[in-house]
């Protein structure tokens, strides 16, 4: 892989795990279905991954989605359910950007999985973990079905463009995750001036 293609298999990769971070099982469903109808290059999924496109890992993948879309809009269910999504999340953020990156030198490959991947992830999924406690705690779960659905739109919308766009969505995602750390210190500056 060349310089440039790599730099657009980490930049889709990234992308995707930013959207492992609102659901962990529809970036890999979609990457998956996408390789299948050969929307991306069948050689990105090299002999490491390539369980990853076959018809039972896609009907197990589609399920999983299914189930975790339905299981986030049942109440306190969804609150569980945060504690197995965050390491999932992270652990799904690294396989898709080590996917991506198939073909690449296997350092490369997986320092920018492990580090970007995974830590994009992390980002994303405590985010939306903190924001389902505080709707929780102010609306007793009421308002939940309103985070997830837009934590929903946010996933697949997320996946769809890093599939297809990898530049714009690499820009969305880098700008979301600023605006979700920024967000953190300043409630933490605020925290620390009223102590």
């Amino acid at each position: 892989m060349d310089e440039a293609g790599i730099v657009i298999a980490a930049f889709m990769g990234i992308s995707l795990a930013a959207a492992s971070g609102f659901r962990v099982f529809l970036p890999p469903f979609l990457m998956s279905l996408a390789v299948k109808v050969n929307l991306i290059d069948i050689d990105l999924v090299g002999s490491q991954f390539e369980f990853f496109t076959s018809t039972p890992a896609i009907i197990i993948l589609g399920i999983a989605t299914v189930a975790e879309f339905a299981a986030y809009y049942t109440p306190w269910i969804d609150n569980i359910l945060d504690t197995i999504a965050t390491p999932a999340a992270v652990l799904a953020g690294i396989g898709v950007t080590a996917i991506s990156l198939e073909g690449s030198e296997p350092i490369i490959q997986w320092a920018i999985a492990v580090i970007a991947g995974g830590g994009m992830s992390a980002i994303i999924q405590t985010a939306t973990v903190a924001t389902r406690g505080i709707s929780s705690t102010f609306t007793l779960g009421v308002a939940n079905p309103v985070v997830a659905t837009s934590e929903n739109i946010a996933s697949v919308a997320l996946t769809i463009i890093a599939i297809l766009f990898p530049i714009l969505a690499i820009v969305f995602a880098v700008l979301l995750a600023l605006l979700l750390i920024s967000r953190r210190i300043n409630k933490n500056q605020e925290k620390t001036a009223t102590d």
